[in-house]
């Protein structure tokens, strides 16, 4: 009996889920489907140029394994680009990972159990947070820069508008604040 898949750490959740070349109509249409996490193993190998090792890491899957992915999805990209056939991303085995700090609910944020956070050495010790921000994490306040980690690209952070919603006019990278 074969060992169980591990989970794969998906990091950026694709907006745009289906290409297809101009002029063919879709009843006429053949697809190759990409999974969500062949998807993540081509964003970081080849748009981010991560080396294969550190990127494999953050899929929290061994360098074989995130080489054989890598290949195999890059086997259905040429075979979609030769053959004109559309690309799909769905589906897989894995799960949505959120950076450090984004949305993960009371204390979720860079909490180390102080205040109100329930991270490592947990407990509800209101009043201890030690500086931190009254999630037990750390804020950057209104102020602030969104920065393109691609390209370096940098713009003034605009109030009630996360970073990570924008993306950088020069390349498409998801922006982080700086």
């Amino acid at each position: 009996m074969p060992r169980p898949r591990l989970c794969r750490r998906v990091w950026f959740q694709p907006n745009i889920t289906y290409f297809k070349p101009a002029g063919i109509r879709m009843i006429n249409l053949e697809e190759s489907v990409l999974t969500v996490d062949e998807f993540e193993a081509v964003r970081l190998k080849d748009f981010l140029g991560l080396e294969q090792e550190q990127a494999a890491k953050k899929m929290n899957i061994s360098q074989p394994t995130f080489h054989r992915l890598v290949l195999s999805v890059r086997k259905k990209i040429a075979d979609a680009i030769v053959n004109g056939k559309a690309i799909r991303i769905r589906g897989g085995n894995f799960k949505m990972v959120q950076q450090r700090g984004m949305g993960r609910g009371i204390g979720g944020g860079r909490g180390f159990g102080a205040g109100r956070g329930m991270g490592q050495g947990a407990g509800m010790g209101i009043g201890q947070s030690r500086g931190r921000g009254r999630m037990g994490g750390f804020a950057a306040g209104p102020s602030g820069i969104c920065k393109c980690p691609n390209c370096g690209y940098e713009e003034e952070k605009q109030r009630g508008v996360p970073c990570v919603d924008k993306k950088c006019p020069k390349c498409g990278t998801m922006l982080t604040r700086e």
